[in-house]
């Protein structure tokens, strides 16, 4: 290392206390990860070894705030693996996730610790407490006895063990997705292949080759790629080609495989869920859910796949008759001709398509576009600062302020794929938002968000499509639920709330890509300068719910797979993309394909958060419908109406039971109604 101090152990001089990312080396992280797991135990030890009797004060409140360092160290480590990682930091995470682990377990199975945080509990009727430090409580008792604490030692070793193995089966879960998804390419020499495919996409394939030192065009799995390819390309060869290299990653036998990775993680989960007192996976994660239990999930599929599979079907049997209207009566429509056929209807239907909408789109004013949206509903501005680090040339930080000129957050954008990133899009925090309450001061949060959109070439900036617009309004939904929190502790801040109530407002936002008067506000021909047109818009809102059903369909699906596998009562042996097909089938359109496998791809479920939570992105589509229905009512920039959202879900994270805040905001609970209307399926 070319300096004498660790930048983690230090204050950060920088800008609002943000990250020095200039000045951290990979040398900083393994030294850091140990000093803040021993400035942790040390503060723990303080709280055990109190003599006075346990309270809020000296028990609960000191232990919300220990781990400071480590929190920090382990904000920048865990974001930096996802959005600019290398063999270096995955070898390092592999090294350090174990001890991590075992870490946090040593704090939730400190015996000493849980009957002081128990007694605490137990008594807290004798203390004047506030909602807020209630919460705080009873989440951080709940957090000790689904860890454990109530087991007997032996039983707590095997969930120690437990624990350190499923974190490392994750972890190595995403680390063979991304070597995976990096290690193809197609290679396209012959010009005639790239029939049907869009200038952009043709201009970035062959400048993807020259980075390579290849000749002709080069085309990955990434989004921005993977997903024009199959819309466009005419070589229905190639469309199958690509499609099968995609939904095949990680089936294979190689050291990517992750098909016995799905096994064991699984079958941990089940154990870990039954040595805690669960019949199985899902019953423990939903305890901790607003849907409660896995029949509440399966009832919301049951509901969805009842009213959507007759309009999937007729959308279906639409497209499929368009492509035997092509290619003749005997074509079998297969999944790789979906979007491509798809997209040939909507043109005739709509006369609409995303890359005659591509211009308007042009990357700096959808953003210009979105922070307009965002001050005309709260108020709130967006200024570049390039004096705050950052982790790659190709992000962009800025400060944000309130309504009133004062700061509020630092807002990090992130957009274009590289080979260091993850695939997807997602929000995250290098620092949560929390209230000293010696002080009274406020501490602003520093928010992030990733995606992958489509990279500008020599010729053209960034062209989104349509979808990559929807995209960057749903994952910046989320970043201001991490912006607008005012809480005063940070685990209950912004999107720290049930897994499937922290869709709400990013789902939410999503609804304004449909609403023309917020296109007006951005949606302007990169060249010309030329407005997006009238009629375009107006197409562009009737195409809103084209294939909708279908699209309702695929994401009950997954849905099913989560929740097969995470209801399951005894451990798994079987075949993984038979089993899968099975959870499918009650969804199932299209003809079977052999080989095939979301399972061994569906990070969502084996290295993220969402284990037997998948079905929470439909569950908050049925509250983002609701809540927005009110903005429909009242003006889509409703000032009362959009302070309303902010105050009472946007800023409260998770001080409150989502129901209530949402009953508070809404004035009523929410039924599906507004989603069945908002897709056409059910008539207002």
């Amino acid at each position: 290392m070319t300096q004498t101090v660790n930048p983690f152990f230090e204050p950060y001089n920088t800008p609002h206390g943000t990250v020095p990312f200039d000045r951290i080396e990979k040398a900083c992280y393994k030294p850091a990860f140990e000093e803040g797991m021993r400035r942790q135990c040390a503060e723990i030890d303080a709280i055990t070894g109190n003599p006075e009797a346990p309270t809020f004060a000296n028990t609960i409140l000191p232990y919300e705030r220990s781990g400071e360092l480590l929190h920090r160290v382990s904000a920048v480590f865990s974001n930096l693996l996802s959005a600019e990682t290398d063999d270096e930091l995955q070898a390092l995470a592999e090294e350090m996730m174990p001890r991590l682990s075992g870490h946090a377990d040593s704090i939730s199975l400190n015996e000493r610790l849980f009957e002081r945080v128990k007694c605490v509990y137990e008594s807290r009727e004798k203390e004047s407490l506030s909602t807020e430090q209630c919460k705080l409580l009873e989440d951080i008792y709940k957090g000790f006895t689904r860890s454990g604490a109530n087991l007997p030692e032996a039983e707590r070793e095997r969930y120690r063990s437990l624990r350190k193995e499923l974190s490392m089966l994750s972890l190595q879960f995403g680390m063979h997705n991304l070597k995976e998804t990096n290690a193809y390419s197609l290679l396209l020499t012959d010009k005639e292949s790239l029939s049907g495919l869009p200038d952009s996409i043709v201009a970035a394939a062959a400048e993807a080759a020259a980075a390579k030192q290849k000749e002709g065009w080069l085309f990955t799995l990434h989004a921005p790629v993977y997903v024009p390819f199959l819309t466009y390309a005419d070589r229905r060869d190639l469309r199958r080609q690509l499609y099968m290299a995609y939904h095949t990653l990680g089936t294979g036998e190689g050291e990517n495989s992750n098909v016995e990775a799905v096994k064991r993680l699984v079958n941990l989960r089940l154990e870990l869920a039954r040595l805690l007192g669960y019949d199985n996976y899902a019953a423990y994660t939903l305890e901790e859910r607003m849907a409660g239990t896995p029949g509440a999930v399966y009832g919301l599929l049951d509901k969805l796949m009842e009213a959507y599979t007759p309009a999937a079907r007729r959308e279906y049997a639409e497209v499929e008759a368009l492509a035997r209207e092509e290619q003749g009566a005997g074509f079998t429509l297969m999944p790789w001709d979906w979007s491509y056929y798809a997209q040939k209807l909507k043109e005739r239907k709509f006369n609409i398509d995303d890359e005659r909408l591509r211009p308007y789109f042009e990357l700096s004013r959808v953003v210009q576009g979105v922070f307009g949206l965002a001050g005309r509903l709260y108020g709130i501005s967006f200024r570049r600062c390039p004096e705050i680090p950052v982790y790659h040339k190709d992000v962009e930080a800025y400060e944000v302020f309130d309504r009133d000129g004062s700061f509020l957050a630092v807002f990090y954008a992130d957009f274009h794929p590289r080979e260091g990133k993850h695939a997807g899009a997602w929000m995250t925090t290098y620092k949560e938002q929390w209230i000293c309450e010696e002080t009274g001061e406020d501490s602003r949060p520093h928010v992030s968000v990733v995606m992958n959109f489509t990279k500008p070439t020599k010729e053209k900036p960034a062209l989104l499509t349509f979808s990559e617009v929807e995209t960057f309004l749903h994952e910046f939904g989320h970043s201001l639920h991490a912006m607008f929190a005012r809480t005063t502790y940070a685990s209950l801040s912004g999107t720290n709330v049930y897994w499937d109530f922290v869709e709400l407002p990013s789902q939410f936002m999503e609804n304004f890509a449909v609403q023309k008067e917020f296109l007006h506000t951005f949606a302007r021909h990169y060249l010309t300068d030329e407005p997006l047109p009238d009629e375009w818009v107006d197409r562009l809102v009737e195409a809103a719910n084209f294939n909708v059903a279908y699209a309702c369909l695929r994401q009950v699906g997954f849905g099913l797979i989560d929740m097969a596998w995470h209801t399951r009562t005894a451990p798994f042996e079987g075949d993984v993309p038979a089993y899968e097909k099975e959870a499918m089938a009650p969804v199932q359109l299209f003809p079977l394909v052999e080989g095939t496998c979301m399972s061994t791809q569906f990070s969502h479920i084996f290295a993220g958060g969402y284990a037997a939570g998948y079905y929470s992105y439909k569950w908050a589509e049925v509250l983002d419908a609701d809540a927005f229905s009110l903005f429909k009512q009242r003006g889509i920039f409703n000032r009362e109406v959009a302070d309303a959202f902010r105050r009472e879900i946007l800023s409260k994270g998770g001080t409150e039971h989502p129901m209530t805040l949402y009953k508070r905001f809404r004035g009523q609970e929410p039924t599906i109604d507004a989603l069945l209307e908002r897709n056409g399926v059910k008539r207002p």
